[in-house]
């Protein structure tokens, strides 16, 4: 394997890694809801409020960084992402008032803001051409970190009381340490984009016109929002639903959060390298459509059924992200930052609303009928037909 293979292998680890602290992190923030709502005594409306807060923090600011990015990249923004969402998280800890909750989580949701744009950047220039693959394996090291933040918050956090927050948050430095060797080889390097006029100055052509780039991007959007309005029902309300039919522990259904996580870890790893191979289409056609059967069965299955059909919903609709992500990123390909940016805070800002929306649902109706409502959101993955081929089978 040449130099330049095992220098890209590294940074993408290392860019996965950074995203697995990032996420796992992030994660606590609903791994902790039914701590919060036990502590200040809050509705389901004000839990979705707090995701919302959270979520919108992060989709307003990440197309501008993704924009401030692409005119002035800088190797230490990913470790001032983690500095915010260490602040964020310790604040969190300690926060007695719902409006401090709110806060404490916007701060958070900064970080992600910092962190998505330029780490989706990197991943581009690290990926040697394969950028399914990368974008794969990124995504992943954020998905365990999903998996990880439900699970940490079950055996660290639940038992001994919200407090403990605090502590978790310290990973934070280790993922700080991480990002110190991508910073040095994203500074050497960065006279490729700034100081080399003739690369600066060659533009890739789009692959489509004006027309069909605003209406593909459009289909884009409206997939983006059918897996982040279910993904929002499942990350906020998923441990309410198992307490409220089921009648398990808070750590129970921590657990069988995690397993919903987890599984979106292997799809997405599976999705970059299938999209690559056979092209983004089929995979974002598949994997939004393709979990509508489960979806639909959700509601009426058993609690070991839930779990079952729960681990195959996460791993058929987790793995369209990427593919999503790699063929904006090819329809733009002179904005990596600002499309990375556009649609990692397009993607948060429908999860925030979301699961506001979902939580005035719940208190109005029950957890469970928002799950019976949610099951028919992923039939909007039949629009997937309408997008054009930009890669051929090969």
């Amino acid at each position: 394997m040449n130099t330049q293979a095992k220098t890209s292998i590294f940074l993408l680890v290392a860019l996965s890694s950074t995203h697995l602290f990032n996420d796992m992190l992030q994660a606590i923030i609903s791994a902790v809801y039914p701590l919060i709502k036990s502590d200040l005594s809050i509705s389901f409306a004000q839990i979705g409020a707090i995701t919302l807060s959270y979520q919108i923090s992060a989709s307003i600011f990440q197309p501008i960084m993704g924009f401030l990015s692409d005119k002035r990249p800088n190797a230490y923004f990913l470790p001032l992402a983690l500095i915010f969402t260490f602040c964020g998280l310790t604040t969190l800890a300690y926060a007695d008032s719902f409006h401090a909750i709110l806060i404490s989580v916007s701060v958070v949701g900064i970080g992600s803001s910092i962190l998505h744009p330029e780490a989706a950047r990197l991943t581009s220039m690290a990926s040697g051409g394969r950028r399914g693959l990368a974008q794969s394996i990124f995504q992943v090291g954020g998905n365990a970190g999903s998996a990880l933040g439900p699970l940490i918050a079950a055996l660290c956090i639940a038992p001994y009381g919200r407090e403990n927050i605090a502590l978790v948050a310290l990973s934070a430095f280790a993922g700080i340490a991480i990002m110190i060797p991508i910073c040095r080889w994203y500074r050497t390097n960065l006279h490729l984009l700034k100081h080399n006029k003739s690369a600066i100055s060659t533009r890739i052509p789009h692959p489509l016109n004006r027309r069909q780039t605003i209406i593909t991007i459009t289909i884009l959007m409206l997939l983006i929002f059918s897996k982040y309005l279910y993904m929002a029902s499942i990350n906020s309300y998923y441990t309410f639903y198992l307490i409220d039919k089921f009648g398990v522990s808070i750590p129970t259904s921590q657990i069988m959060l995690f397993i919903f996580v987890a599984a979106t870890a292997v799809g997405t790893i599976i999705g970059g390298p299938i999209g690559d191979r056979f092209g983004r289409k089929y995979v974002i056609w598949a994997s939004i459509l393709g979990c509508a059967p489960f979806t639909l069965m959700l509601p009426h299955a058993s609690l070991v059924g839930s779990g079952v059909l729960t681990f195959v919903i996460g791993l058929t609709l987790s793995s369209a992200f990427p593919a999503i992500i790699v063929y904006a990123q090819e329809l733009l390909p002179n904005h990596l930052g600002l499309v990375s940016g556009l649609f990692y805070g397009f993607a948060f800002g429908i999860a925030g609303m979301s699961s506001a929306v979902l939580g005035y649902f719940a208190d109005s109706c029950s957890v469970e009928t928002i799950y019976q409502f949610c099951a028919y959101i992923p039939l909007l993955g039949i629009v997937a037909y309408f997008l054009p081929n930009l890669k051929k089978p090969f």
